[in-house]
């Protein structure tokens, strides 16, 4: 077996999975990073959430956010519903894992915040449920998801926004996602600090 060879086929899929979701993923993208600015300014924040891969890229959007991206800022509000394993496991131990961040999104969500729900599947029960919650609660909500949707774009309403990566592999829909991490947090920092260089 080639390695060498077996890694460059690796980086050609990664960027024929960019290239394929360039013209479906840019529209959608400024729709959120849009929205998300929109809620920030009213005096909301972000809450992210997602399982395994998607955790860590729900922690990374929110310590960009967080911290900053590229430029110097003043921090934005987001927090990784994630990060806390004494508040994850007990939810998952005294009521079911399903409920471990629509509990979170209920106690700590606001009217006019924003849900960042990832999932590669579309089908994860526990970011629905956070979604459902988050709707309970008048949040909107940006959907990464991936192949067909799954069930996630069913569960949204009108205002939210969904950026589906075209792909059915979960390597390469984890991949674009967290591209469109960094595209959304760009999008975010030139609305509120304009274009920069």
């Amino acid at each position: 077996m080639d390695l060498t060879a077996r890694a460059a086929a690796l980086f050609e899929a990664s960027i024929d999975a960019k290239r394929a979701a360039l013209p479906v993923l840019c529209e959608p993208l400024a729709r959120a990073a849009e929205l998300i600015v929109g809620r920030l300014l009213a005096g909301g924040k972000v809450l992210s959430c997602g399982n395994g891969g998607s955790a860590a890229d729900a922690q990374h959007f929110a310590s960009e956010m967080l911290n900053r991206f590229e430029r110097e800022r003043p921090g934005l509000p987001a927090i990784a519903l994630t990060t806390d394993s004494s508040t994850l496991t007990s939810i998952a131990n005294d009521y079911a894992f399903e409920q471990v961040f629509a509990k979170q999104v209920r106690a700590l969500g606001q009217p006019g915040d924003v849900l960042l729900a990832i999932s590669t599947s579309g089908g994860s029960p526990n970011v629905l449920a956070a979604v459902a919650t988050a709707h309970e609660q008048d949040m909107a909500v940006v959907a990464l998801t991936g192949r067909d949707g799954g069930r996630l774009p069913a569960a949204l309403r009108d205002g939210d926004v969904e950026v589906r990566v075209p792909s059915d592999s979960t390597a390469r829909v984890q991949e674009v996602h967290l591209l469109s991490i960094h595209c959304l947090c760009d999008l975010i920092d030139a609305q509120l600090l304009g274009p920069g260089d």
